[in-house]
C-alpha cells in the first residue's frame, strides 16, 4: 500500500536562509529541464513557450515535440522523482537528492540519449550574475526535500490565487507559468497597445528577448522564493510604469513600493499570517493592477470583469 506524505499547512512557512542553497540548486536545474523546452518548441510570443506549470505533483514542461511523437519532463516534488515520458510509452525515473548541477544535467541529458531524443542546449544559466556552465557546476549540489516541498506546497496554493485573479480580464492575459530564468511564478495582462523598445541589459538574456517580452504595455504580478530579497515575496510591475505608479496606494497594508526593484512587494508572510490569505493576495493584485491601468489610462471598461464562477457563465450586458 502507497504511504501518503506528511500533510503540510496550506501556507506554509518559507524562511530563505534556510533553504538557500536547495533553491540556488533547484533554480538551476528548472533552468536545464526549461531549456529542453526552448530548444525543442517554436517560439511563441513573450517567451510564452519556455514556462513550465504546475501540476498536482511538481513542475511540467508539458509535451514538446520530437519528430514525430511527444516528451515530457516533470518534477515530482512529493516524491523527489525527475519523470521523463513519451508519447510512445516510454518513462524513465531519475532521484531528486542531494546531487550537482553538473551531474543531473548528466544524468538528464544521457536519458533522453537512451530514449532516442538528441537535444542540445545552451549551457550558460540565464539572469544570473557570474553563472557556470552546467557541466561544470559542482558549487550547487543541495537538495532539502521538506524545504522543496514546502514550496511546493506554496506555489499550489499561489497557482490557485492567480488563476482565480486571472478570469477577471477580457484582455489578452498570459497563461499562469513558471518562468525558470527568473524562478518565479507570475501572471500578466496586457493593455493591448504596443510599449516602447525595452531597454534589455538583463544578465544572461539577449536584449532581443527582452524586446520581444515587453512589446506590448503591461501589468505583471508574480511570486519570488526570495533570492535577491533574502524573503519570499509577491511582486507586481507595470511596464511602461505610468507617471505616478510608484507612489499609488496598493493593499493590504504590508504592501510597498521597492526604490531598488521598480515594483511593488508584498512579504509572503504577510499573506500566509493574515486572517484570510486568499484575500489578501487578491487585494494586492487587483490594487497593483488598478494603478498601473488607471494612471496608464487602459480601457478598463472593456477589459474588465467580474472573477469567475465555477459553472457560471460570464453575464454580458
Amino acid at each position: 500500500m502507497a504511504v501518503s506524505p506528511p500533510k503540510i499547512e496550506a501556507w506554509p512557512a518559507l524562511p530563505y536562509p534556510e533553504w538557500r542553497a536547495t533553491s540556488e540548486t533547484l533554480h538551476l536545474w528548472t533552468q536545464i529541464v526549461g531549456k529542453i523546452r526552448l530548444a525543442t518548441t517554436p517560439w511563441q510570443n513573450h517567451s510564452w513557450h519556455i514556462g513550465l506549470y504546475l501540476t498536482t505533483r511538481g513542475l511540467t514542461t508539458s509535451p514538446m515535440p520530437d519528430g514525430s511523437r511527444t516528451f515530457q519532463i516533470d518534477f515530482d516534488f512529493i516524491d523527489h522523482e525527475l519523470i521523463i515520458t513519451t508519447s510512445d510509452g516510454d518513462i524513465r525515473h531519475l532521484p531528486l537528492a542531494p546531487q550537482s548541477v553538473a551531474d543531473f544535467y548528466a544524468a538528464v541529458m544521457a536519458t533522453l540519449g537512451e530514449l532516442g531524443i538528441r537535444v542540445s542546449i545552451d549551457q550558460w544559466p540565464n539572469e544570473l550574475p557570474s553563472p557556470t556552465r552546467f557541466s561544470e557546476d559542482r558549487e550547487h549540489a543541495s537538495y532539502d526535500r521538506d524545504a522543496v516541498r514546502r514550496f511546493f506546497q506554496a506555489l499550489v496554493q499561489i497557482d490557485r490565487v492567480f488563476k482565480l485573479f486571472r478570469t477577471g480580464f477580457l484582455g489578452k492575459t498570459s497563461p499562469v507559468h513558471f518562468f525558470w530564468g527568473s524562478f518565479d511564478l507570475a501572471v500578466t495582462r496586457f493593455s493591448g497597445r504596443d510599449a516602447p523598445l525595452h531597454p534589455g541589459g538583463v544578465p544572461y538574456l539577449a536584449n532581443e528577448v527582452a524586446q520581444e517580452a515587453y512589446s506590448h504595455e503591461v501589468s505583471s504580478a508574480g511570486f519570488w522564493p526570495g533570492a535577491g530579497l533574502d524573503y519570499p515575496a509577491f511582486y507586481s510591475y507595470a511596464y511602461p510604469a505610468p507617471d505616478g505608479f510608484r507612489a499609488a496606494k496598493v493593499r493590504p497594508a504590508e504592501a510597498f513600493f521597492s526604490e531598488t526593484l521598480g515594483e511593488f512587494l508584498l512579504p509572503y508572510d504577510a499573506v500566509r499570517s493574515a486572517a484570510d490569505p486568499d484575500q489578501a493576495l487578491l487585494d494586492f493584485l487587483q490594487s497593483t493592477y488598478e494603478a498601473a491601468a488607471d494612471l496608464g489610462k487602459w480601457d478598463r471598461a472593456a477589459l474588465d470583469a467580474p472573477l469567475g464562477r465555477v459553472a457560471v457563465p460570464r453575464r454580458l450586458g
